[in-house]
C-alpha cells in the first residue's frame, strides 16, 4: 500500500478492501481453500509472481504445507502450461528459501 499511496491510494484501499472485505470474508470457503484457489489462479496466469510469492505466504500461514502448495502449482501444468508452473513453483521456491523451517511439518 505504501508504494502506491504517492500515485494511487484509492487503489491501494480497494485492493485491500475488495479482495479481503469483501471476497475473502465470504462464508462457503475457508482461509485454506481460498488460498489453494489463489495460488492456482496466480499460477496459472503465469505473470504474477511478486502477488504469487505474497499468496504462498499467506498459505503456509493459514495451515498449507510446503508439498501441498508445490502440488497445486505442479498441476497447473496440466491447465496453464509448463512455463506457468516453472514460474510458480521458482516464486514458491523464494518464499521456501526464506523461511526455511516454515510449512515443513504439516502432512499433505
Amino acid at each position: 500500500m505504501a508504494a502506491l499511496a504517492d500515485i494511487a491510494p484509492d487503489f491501494a484501499t480497494y485492493l485491500i478492501e475488495f479482495p479481503f472485505g469483501d471476497i475473502y470474508a465470504r462464508p462457503g470457503l475457508d482461509l485454506r481453500a481460498r488460498e489453494i484457489a489463489t495460488i492456482a489462479a496466480l499460477t496459472a496466469m503465469g505473470n504474477a509472481a511478486p502477488q504469487l510469492k505474497i499468496h504462498v505466504q499467506a498459505g503456509l500461514n493459514v495451515g498449507l504445507s510446503r508439498a501441498e502448495i508445490t502440488e497445486v502449482i505442479m498441476q497447473m501444468a496440466v491447465y496453464a502450461g509448463f512455463p506457468a508452473a516453472l514460474n510458480g513453483l521458482f516464486a514458491a521456491k523464494a518464499v521456501f528459501d526464506a523461511c526455511p523451517t516454515r510449512g515443513e511439518s504439516q502432512p499433505v
